[in-house]
């Protein structure tokens, strides 16, 4: 097992030494940023990474969503592979000009996972469409692609898009990954660069594990094995499904040698993704490489106490020195949880009350920009 260098010298739980909590090179604190501040449960504060990473998993959300319209988009032809996407739409009259969320999950997630649908309850209040996209085999699509998921496979994010701004002729839509999505819509944006579509507004990684390969052996420390093996239990499950539909393609073998999330990459997704190793998918598929590239406005989210995510002092640089991107990094908040304190209207799920004022505010910049006006 590899050191992790960047692992916390304090115990988990222990108090993290007091960070700047937004960094940014374009500007200081931005209009739409309120700070974040640990949940109480129970009297008492939910300030542990494990506990906030749990809780927002585990706690029971009410949230009452319409009827979607589910459809499959085609991926990549040369394999016909598909991706399901459930949309919830604004009547035809304003949909195109509003805001459409184009949300995706993280690994071994769905389109019904709790954050996910949090964010759609949030956008659609707020007036907005919103396409909950499963990656390829998730949400019960094994059976519809003769390929697997893997980290690098931002082209999907982007043909998903473009497929529905094509459709629907869409003015405006933003990327909102979480943990592996945020990984994936993040290297869609630096991908496109500056020949960004112009109908893309912001981009959102919430926890995105921008360095694979660093978070991949941090999953790996004693601390995290409980994680690694919820994951790799699920993984495993999904590959032995694919294993029987599909048996000329993946032989049930080499998941007999996986033990880790880096064996996985080694022995699963490398050679069946056009992977040399799994160093070579972890460099390749990482948007670390070229976050600088983005040129949209971007909103990172990360928890200096992820109990698993890490992110490399030279990513952390490239991300500082791009104008487009603000960084916010908490100093707890655990993977893809940042539980507040309910009040109000504010259920207490601060990243995605953030998102969506990062998004809006984005939103109302440019109509003013183009109109003079501030539309939903």
């Amino acid at each position: 097992m590899r050191p992790d260098p960047l692992a916390p010298q304090a115990a988990p739980g222990d108090p993290v030494p007091p960070t700047p909590s937004i960094q940014s090179a374009a500007l200081a604190v931005p209009p739409w940023f309120i700070p974040f501040a640990p949940r109480r449960y129970l009297g008492q504060t939910v300030s542990q990474p494990d506990a906030q990473t749990i809780l927002a998993n585990f706690l029971p959300r009410n949230i009452q969503l319409p009827t979607p319209e589910s459809i499959l988009v085609e991926v990549e032809a040369a394999t016909q592979s598909r991706v399901l996407c459930h949309c919830h739409w604004q009547p035809e009259p304003v949909r195109k000009e509003r805001m459409t969320l184009l949300l995706l999950h993280g690994l071994e997630g769905s389109s019904q996972s709790q954050y996910i649908i949090g964010n759609t309850g949030k956008a659609i209040r707020a007036g907005w469409n919103v396409i909950r996209m499963n990656m390829r085999n998730c949400g019960g699509t094994e059976a519809v692609s003769p390929t697997l998921y893997h980290s690098g496979l931002s082209g999907d994010v982007a043909a998903v898009a473009e497929y529905f701004v094509a459709r629907e002729q869409l003015r405006n839509l933003s990327l909102v990954g979480y943990s592996m999505g945020g990984n994936m819509v993040l290297k869609c944006a630096g991908e496109w660069g500056k020949e960004s579509p112009q109908w893309l507004r912001a981009v959102v990684g919430v926890s995105p594990v921008v360095d694979l390969a660093a978070s991949a052996d941090a999953l790996h420390s004693l601390r995290n094995r409980v994680y690694e093996w919820n994951f790799l239990l699920n993984m495993l499950r999904c590959y032995r499904k694919k294993s029987k539909l599909f048996p000329d393609h993946f032989p049930i073998e080499p998941s007999r040698q996986v033990s880790s999330i880096r064996a996985f990459d080694e022995y699963i997704v490398s050679p069946n993704c056009n992977f040399l190793n799994a160093d070579d998918y972890h460099y390749r598929a990482a948007a670390a490489r070229i976050v600088d590239r983005i040129a949209v406005p971007t909103l990172i989210l990360h928890s200096l106490d992820d109990p698993f995510i890490r992110l490399l002092p030279e990513t952390r640089e490239k991300i500082l020195a791009n104008p487009a991107i603000t960084l916010i990094e908490t100093t707890h908040g655990g993977h893809c949880a940042f539980l507040s304190q309910p009040e109000g209207e504010d259920d207490g799920y601060w990243a995605e009350q953030t998102l969506i004022r990062f998004i809006a505010f984005q939103m109302s910049a440019e109509n003013i920009k183009n109109n003079g006006v501030v539309a939903p």
